[in-house]
């Protein structure tokens, strides 16, 4: 049915599929937390990073109910798909990853899953 060369792509594409499978279950286990870095005003933007405080403000905009957090004086903005119908209060402790971006000139960090902002105790 299939010639030598055929079945060797065959089970060539198998394995890499296997492999990719697999790689991709490490990854979902191990989190983002070995691939960001602590946050600081020197992280360039597009940076995965990691920030841990006490929230000292939070506002809902009026334009489509995303969050701006402040916490310990940096910027977080989680949108409003990511925010849902989570509320954000002034003095929760929260961890949180995200990625840097620079909006008006001012640096800030864009939450991109609820699954990275997680309140501690």
């Amino acid at each position: 049915m299939f010639g030598h060369q055929e079945r060797t792509a065959i089970l060539l594409l198998i394995g890499v599929a296997l492999v990719v499978i697999a790689a991709h279950l490490v990854f979902v286990q191990i989190g983002k937390a070995p691939f960001a870095s602590t946050y600081s005003d020197q992280s360039a933007d597009g940076a995965l990073v990691s920030l841990t405080g006490i929230i000292d403000q939070a506002t809902v905009l009026k334009n489509g109910g995303h969050v701006l957090l402040t916490i310990n004086n940096v910027t977080v903005f989680v949108p409003a798909n990511v925010a849902g119908d989570r509320s954000f209060t002034k003095g929760t402790a929260v961890s949180l990853y995200g990625t840097v971006q620079t909006y008006q000139s001012k640096k800030e960090i864009l939450i991109s899953s609820a699954d990275d902002i997680r309140e501690i105790q």
